[in-house]
């Protein structure tokens, strides 16, 4: 998003450095009022001065107009509110914004130039040129700006800036400015539906087959009958026939915890909004909402953390609470990149924080040599991972002029040789391409947490 910038040099600014407010907008004369004096006073001077008689006349016209305009001067300044969608925007999606013009005062405003600015990935309709309106007294005027949301994030609209001219044009009103309103626009979720069972279950209930007993659907075999167990645990028929009480014993249904880890350490491709070329961040905004959509419908208990200088963590928990939470905390994904030593790093973003049962899913663009060691180290230490690869595939090195395509492919082949490397180290990884894409690595992944841990 782009810095937001004033509409005009000498507006003062809302409230100074020390905590005092700017004592507010007021009426000043224009420069319709200063010839209007300024004439009739050199009119009078002459015909006074030369004993003229008709040139007195003729500056009594200039004098009574500016004295009927005058009768009645504006005593409040004109309110200026900008209103935007509260409602839930996704990228695509229909924007309503109005910038609404409010006249308290006894006098009408003879002219209202308003004008207002926007987040370039706004499209509304109108909103880049002045609006020159009248408002009644008493009364308000409301400029409708109705757009589309082309990307992901908090996107603004606004500052508007307002000047108005009253009795005739004799007074001007100094800038009235309002601070932006906004706009929560949401990462479109690209379809994701991963088949595959999770490596490991870790907590009381879920969706997920357990290989520990207890309460759940999944048959584990019969046994006799032990104090503590349910009666309608009983298998009559097996009792009957062996004379002794036995039961069915059932394998827990237990829901698993998937951590996100979005790789924010720097921003790869340009971005073109919806309907154009994604990013890096943009793939891995929507992609980590698809994936948490999937886990959370299932009962799942969804996790994210930024890999990044702020390493911004978001708690793992279940539910639709927690996908609006994910939806939102994925609005502030900006690129972070580390400007302090790996090894200071490390003990910043240590491995502890994540829990040995989650299925750790990393979305990173593997540009920073940083990132191949983080998966390496998190591999290392029993986690289960996956790597997602959000590189566009069209990316390419740039500043090297003539050099460029060679630049470009030697990049690539270097590339390509960490990415052996770590899949030589048992890291998985994977491009991101929507539904599907990650089912046959988390068949390997759920394959290799089958196997008993050696010690």
């Amino acid at each position: 998003m782009t810095d937001r910038l004033l509409l005009r040099n000498a507006v003062p600014p809302a409230a100074s450095a020390d905590g005092e407010s700017w004592s507010g907008p007021a009426w000043v004369p224009t420069r319709a009022l200063g010839r209007a004096v300024l004439l009739t006073g050199l009119l009078l001077l002459l015909g006074v001065a030369l004993g003229r008689v008709d040139l007195v006349l003729l500056a009594a016209p200039f004098a009574i107009g500016a004295a009927v305009g005058l009768r009645r001067m504006p005593r409040s300044a004109p309110e200026l509110t900008i209103s935007a969608d509260e409602e839930h925007v996704v990228e695509g999606g229909h924007v309503d914004a109005s910038v609404t013009v409010s006249n308290p005062d006894v006098i009408g405003y003879d002219l209202v130039v308003l004008r207002t600015r926007h987040s370039p990935w706004l499209k509304l309709e109108q909103a880049d040129r002045p609006f020159a309106i009248t408002v009644p007294r008493d009364g308000w005027y409301s400029v409708e700006l109705p757009g589309e949301a082309n990307r992901w994030g908090r996107q603004d609209v606004g500052p508007a800036a307002a000047r108005v001219a009253a009795c005739g044009g004799l007074l001007a009103c100094r800038p009235v400015i309002v601070e932006g309103r906004g706009v929560r626009v949401y990462p479109v979720t690209e379809p994701f539906n991963a088949t595959e069972a999770m490596p490991a279950a870790a907590g009381l209930v879920g969706n997920h087959r357990s290989r520990r007993p207890g309460e759940g659907g999944e048959l584990a075999g019969v046994r006799p009958f032990a104090p503590g167990d349910r009666l309608r645990r009983i298998d009559w028929r097996v009792s009957l026939r062996t004379r002794d009480l036995h039961v069915a014993s059932t394998l827990s249904d237990r829901d698993a915890e998937v951590v996100l880890l979005l790789d924010v350490l720097g921003e790869v491709g340009r971005s073109g909004g919806v309907t154009g070329s994604a990013s890096v961040l943009d793939t891995t905004v929507r992609a980590s909402a698809a994936i948490a959509e999937h886990y959370l419908q299932r009962g799942d208990r969804v996790s994210l953390l930024e890999y990044g200088a702020g390493a911004r963590r978001l708690r793992p928990a279940t539910g639709r609470r927690q996908y609006l939470t994910v939806l939102e905390w994925l609005l502030d994904v900006r690129p972070d990149p580390v400007e302090v030593d790996e090894d200071d790093y490390q003990n910043v973003f240590g491995v502890h924080h994540l829990s040995s049962d989650a299925l750790v899913m990393v979305l990173t663009p593997l540009v920073d040599p940083r990132s191949a060691d983080m998966l390496a180290q998190l591999t290392q230490s029993g986690r289960y991972v996956v790597a997602v690869d959000t590189l566009p595939a069209d990316a390419t090195v740039t500043g090297g002029g003539q050099w460029t395509p060679l630049a470009t492919r030697l990049w690539r082949m270097e590339r390509e040789n960490v990415l052996g490397r770590l899949r030589e180290h048992g890291v998985p990884v994977v491009a991101w391409a929507g539904a599907g894409s990650l089912d046959l690595v988390l068949r390997d992944v759920s394959r290799l947490a089958a196997i008993p841990r050696g010690r």
